[in-house]
């Protein structure tokens, strides 16, 4: 059985911490990336003279295939950071629930 003075706060690793901002900064990245590409994609289209909602219209449709190849770097990151991200969410909530079932859990350290 665990008692409140039994269970310690765990406090963030600092590899983890700085994954977290990696992944922060790698997702903003490709979010300002991608959203720049649909601005230029529609300038463009304006500057042939196609109005202004159907060149945004036009730019995304053809941004979303085009930012998978010319990105393909940017999100291979973004996916990596996000499934170590999930790993050790899915690490700590196992844990979590092994000390509410009763189970200790195996100190690795």
């Amino acid at each position: 059985m665990l008692y409140p003075g039994d269970v310690q706060e765990q406090q963030p690793e600092p590899a983890t911490q700085g994954a977290k901002s990696t992944l922060a900064r790698d997702i903003a990245l490709y979010t300002v990336a991608r959203f720049s590409m649909v601005i230029v994609v529609a300038f463009l289209l304006m500057l042939v003279t196609v109005p202004a909602l159907v060149a945004f219209a036009v730019s995304v449709v053809v941004v979303m295939p085009l930012s998978l190849l010319v990105f393909g770097n940017l999100r291979r990151r973004v996916a990596v950071g996000m499934a170590e991200r999930a790993a050790v969410r899915k690490a700590r909530r196992e844990e979590l629930m092994a000390q509410l079932r009763g189970e200790r859990a195996t100190d690795a350290g």
